[in-house]
């Protein structure tokens, strides 16, 4: 396998600029389509986390049901928007298909180990200076309880975590209190993971794009890639509204979007986009431990210049439309667990959403799928897109330079049965 190929990357987000830096690093040429400006998007908007912690996949037993009860109440933190779409009905089945104990507990190791390499190459691409001194803090998170349920939910995880060499420790009311003098907090306790780590995503989104141009990778803004052309097993041109490229590999990194310019070449891809949304308050709230609130089911994180606020789960299809129930769902969340924290209307109303590409077992899509000899898929990380883009960019270079990857991909693979 010889070095030094034309490599197109279909998708600016965290996922498809990590692949740049990797594939650029190993001396290929490469050439980033979106279709936005990179400027939005899931990248932008999550709750910045590099979560090892995080070993059970969204597709946990009793999940369906718990969206179905959900289902007609636009508020709730796990929405599904009722709609008549045949793609959405078979990813539900597999979904449920996926959401047993076994399936679960099989897949926490390999959730494990996909985070922890992503959390070294975070730690790597920091210390090599390239996107500059970017945010990266190594507080831990906190699992944030008001209730005997979601602590007792909570210490069996962290049970689990322990048993795969994830440290965390279980802090009572006092203890909480103490880690977040500022702020008077209405929690019984919290599980304090150590390994995880938290950062500040625009910053580091905007230092990829940077350094990227600045080292001769090709970034194509407001590129939206609108057919394909096939020859044999391989695609021989990528056609855009702006032109048309040529590439010894093509990744389709492009998130949710990924399962449409999949069907453009009769690969069936179950992934659904789930909504995420996020306020940021710039002014001060004391607030300097990253904090999961447990009931609430949303994410708290002190970033560089403001404090986001993020959660939700949608499932209402691929659009940006911003329900104010559950931006003001978020905002009360907070409120309940942070005495005296006001959430102003007017963050309430910059609030951005995302979509996060979902798969049916919560593992993402990182491989081959069979019939083109020249594409990679990447994507299908949920909601651990964020903490895992530079594994995932790390395995894509890997496989384009016909190198061993570093961890077996095999329960990533894009054709995999549910």
């Amino acid at each position: 396998m010889g070095k030094n190929k034309n490599v197109i990357v279909v998708g600016g987000g965290i996922v498809g600029l990590s692949t740049a830096y990797f594939l650029h690093k190993e001396g290929h040429q490469v050439t980033v389509l979106d279709k936005s400006d990179i400027t939005s998007g899931a990248s932008f908007v999550n709750a910045g986390y590099l979560t090892p912690s995080h070993i059970i996949s969204l597709a946990s037993p009793g999940m369906i049901s718990k969206g179905i009860k959900y289902m007609f109440n636009s508020s709730s933190p796990f929405y599904m928007k009722p709609r008549f779409d045949m793609d959405f009905f078979k990813w539900a089945w597999y979904f449920k298909k996926s959401s047993t104990k076994d399936k679960v507990e099989r897949s926490m190791p390999i959730i494990r180990d996909i985070n922890l390499i992503s959390r070294k190459l975070y730690e790597d691409m920091k210390a090599s200076g390239d996107l500059g001194d970017f945010h990266l803090e190594d507080k831990g998170l906190l699992m944030m309880y008001q209730t005997d349920q979601a602590r007792d939910h909570e210490l069996e995880v962290m049970e689990k975590a322990g048993a795969l060499g994830l440290e965390g420790r279980h802090l009572n009311k006092s203890e909480l209190q103490k880690m977040e003098p500022n702020v008077e907090l209405n929690a019984e306790g919290a599980i304090l993971y150590e390994c995880d780590r938290h950062t500040t995503p625009p910053q580091i989104m905007k230092s990829m794009v940077d350094f990227l141009s600045k080292v001769g990778v090709t970034i194509k803004k407001d590129e939206e890639v609108v057919d394909l052309k096939i020859k044999g097993n391989t695609i021989s041109e990528v056609i855009t509204n702006m032109g048309s490229y040529t590439a010894d590999e093509v990744i389709f990194a492009a998130g949710s979007w990924t399962s449409i310019l999949s069907k453009k070449l009769k690969i069936e891809l179950p992934l659904q986009a789930g909504k995420g949304y996020r306020i940021n308050v710039e002014a001060p709230t004391g607030i300097s431990m990253p904090a999961i609130l447990m009931e609430s089911k949303m994410a708290v994180t002190p970033m560089k210049g403001f404090t986001r606020f993020a959660g939700t789960m949608e499932f209402s299809g691929i659009n940006s439309i911003i329900r104010k129930e559950r931006v003001e769902a978020i905002a009360k969340g907070a409120a309940h667990y942070y005495k005296g924290l006001t959430i102003s209307e007017e963050d309430q109303k910059n609030a951005q959403c995302g979509l996060r590409p979902v798969t049916p077992d919560g593992l993402p899509y990182i491989g081959r799928p069979k019939g083109f000899d020249n594409l990679i898929i990447a994507t299908g990380h949920a909601m651990m897109g964020w903490s895992l883009g530079p594994a995932t960019g790390k395995f894509v270079t890997e496989l384009v330079s016909g190198e061993k990857p570093s961890m077996d991909l095999s329960a990533f693979h894009p054709d995999r049965k549910f």
